[in-house]
């Protein structure tokens, strides 16, 4: 009797529990939308955080283990995590996530990249050949790369398609909504001067019609020097920039200097999930973003 209740409550288990996907993402947007279209099938890893720079990370054991045991790597791609992403999946050694195959994926080929050049000259600093891979900050490639996600779970595990392109579609009518009001209530920002901490910004700005002024970076990735900062203090002296953008992870001793100086306010934005306490997940995120950007005009 024990036996053949024991056999009955195990036919209640639900069989997509043996068909989850574990999800390495390389950075918490991606990890974030993985939630987002996956829900309950899906168990997702972001190897880093809103307070880290996603250029340099160390090849840990702990990110190889989870490289290891992943169904699907997904990163930004564009040569981001070109110093450390080759070597974890070296190590790891795990044929499903290796480029080319269906585990593998980068979220930058699904979108249009800007800045891409044919300058491969290191001592320009932290340039990208193939675009700016920080796509994340519009959200029309969030939902771009959405789109291209929902096919490659369905993809990988078959059996649960209809589950997946039911959460991408929610997931994109909720996304669409919230783009209508984003939209809306930027629109007091088109045309505004921004000074830049790192080339992070282009699509946000792109998105947003904002322009770029200037960078603290006078090389990118090579943190603001004494004389750039003089020389942007008198650039700007009279005017020329309406706010200073950095992202959590950069010191704010730059722009803050500069602010002092200009009388420009700087504001933090967060660059992915978690990178403020409020942008919690993508649509908030967003939230915080025009938030923080109409409320440095309001106090300008």
């Amino acid at each position: 009797m024990r036996m053949l209740i024991a056999v009955s409550l195990l036919s209640l288990v639900p069989l997509s529990v043996n068909a989850e996907i574990r999800v390495f993402a390389c950075e918490p947007e991606w990890a974030a939308l993985a939630d987002e279209i996956g829900g309950d099938l899906v168990e997702t890893y972001s190897a880093t955080t809103a307070l880290q720079d996603p250029h340099y990370i160390q090849a840990r054991p702990s990110l190889i283990a989870k490289v290891r045991r992943a169904d699907l790597v997904i990163c930004s791609g564009a040569q981001l995590e070109i110093g450390w992403l080759p070597a974890l999946l070296q190590k790891a050694n795990n044929r499903k996530v290796m480029p080319g195959t269906d585990g593998y994926m980068e979220a930058s080929r699904f979108v249009l990249r800007l800045d891409a050049t044919a300058d491969l000259d290191r001592a320009k600093g932290d340039i990208h050949p193939q675009g700016n891979p920080h796509i994340q900050m519009n959200p029309h490639n969030i939902a771009a790369v959405a789109r291209a996600l929902g096919e490659r779970l369905g993809r990988i595990n078959p059996g649960n398609t209809a589950t997946y392109e039911n959460n991408l579609s929610k997931f994109l009518t909720r996304w669409e909504e919230a783009l209508v009001r984003w939209e809306d209530a930027a629109m007091s920002l088109k045309g505004k001067q921004a000074i830049t901490h790192h080339k992070s910004w282009v699509y946000l700005l792109n998105w947003l019609g904002i322009e770029e002024s200037a960078s603290l970076e006078a090389v990118p990735g090579i943190p603001p020097s004494a004389a750039h900062l003089s020389r942007l203090t008198t650039q700007f002296a009279g005017g020329g920039a309406d706010l200073i953008i950095r992202a959590p992870y950069q010191h704010g001793k730059a722009s803050e200097w500069l602010a002092e100086r200009t009388g420009i306010p700087a504001i933090v934005l967060p660059l992915t999930v978690g990178g403020t306490s409020d942008a919690t997940n993508l649509f908030t995120m967003f939230d915080d973003i025009i938030a923080r950007l109409q409320g440095a005009m309001d106090d300008a």
